[in-house]
């Protein structure tokens, strides 16, 4: 019998900041049964735009976030949470607003969900990861970015969110603990930090108030060269016209940046990456097959 697949993902002021949501959504909308979107109340078109996407798979839950909410990013956490105990398929899918699936790869997941599905001890299918930086053509591959994530989990398992990335299993009321996974030998394309510099700046505004710390100054150019690198592939084509309307222009590393210490650490890192063949950028998942 065929799995059934839940899309999710919750949205606020999505428009304002410049996520490229729509395409996202469209991008998921061919591989699932519904997809449940919580809403957050917005100042911006944001829930009028999602409507606007007309299709019956979508499932709008209306939500109003803890203002007061501050410590670590957990708002997050609840905003996800909330549309993934929503979701009735077997297996949850998650996409944030600023990552989109290439139509090339659709039939692929579909046919890892089928191949594990029928092994209970796989808990979740990874990704790998194209963290588009300054440029619709350059890619940020350091060790400080994810290369792979959980997107798409077992929604008849305990699981919960302590941050919007990623999630734990809990069993017998321990300690959470990452779930065991196999490769979806796919892709996922993150556009966010491509977005227009200015709207960049908004979002990283609103995200500071919710991790109890001051906002970063966003500045491209301020980037250490060594960590980018040329994306060589195709870019999904429901991301076209959003690409040329919006995404950062003339993007250049400044030839003057000054390396940070982090970005010292991070050099090194790159170094023991290349002499020993490890990945040493975080992992939230227990490769299993």
């Amino acid at each position: 019998m065929k799995p059934s697949i839940s899309g999710f993902t919750f949205l606020r002021n999505a428009v304002e900041l410049g996520f490229p949501f729509e395409q996202s959504i469209r991008s998921l909308l061919p591989l699932v049964d519904e997809f449940v979107i919580a809403v957050g109340v917005s100042a911006d078109e944001t829930l009028e735009r999602v409507h606007a996407i007309g299709d019956a798979k979508i499932r709008v839950i209306p939500t109003r976030w803890n203002e007061r909410m501050s410590h670590r990013g957990f708002v997050y956490a609840q905003q996800k949470m909330i549309a993934q105990y929503a979701c009735t398929g077997d297996w949850a899918f998650y996409l944030e607003g600023d990552e989109v699936l290439h139509e090339g790869e659709l039939d692929r997941i579909a046919q890892s969900v089928q191949c594990h599905h029928g092994n209970p001890q796989v808990e979740a299918l990874v990704f790998d990861y194209y963290h588009f930086f300054g440029s619709p053509e350059i890619i940020a591959t350091g060790p400080s970015w994810y290369r792979r994530e959980c997107r798409l989990i077992r929604n008849t398992i305990r699981t919960y969110a302590p941050d919007g990335q990623y999630w734990l299993v809990t069993e017998n009321h321990k300690r959470g603990r990452n779930p065991r996974a196999a490769l979806a030998n796919a892709h996922v394309y993150h556009y966010g930090w491509i977005r227009q510099s200015d709207k960049m700046q908004k979002k990283m505004d609103q995200v500071s108030r919710y991790w109890s710390h001051e906002p970063p100054k966003i500045r491209y150019s301020q980037v250490d060269a060594r960590m980018l690198s040329a994306f060589e592939g195709s870019h999904p084509q429901i991301m076209q016209d959003w690409i040329a309307s919006e995404a950062e222009r003339d993007f250049m590393v400044d030839p003057n940046y000054k390396l940070t210490r982090r970005d010292q650490r991070l050099r090194l890192k790159l170094a023991i990456e290349r002499l020993t063949g490890l990945d040493l950028s975080r992992k939230h998942f227990k490769l299993v097959a």
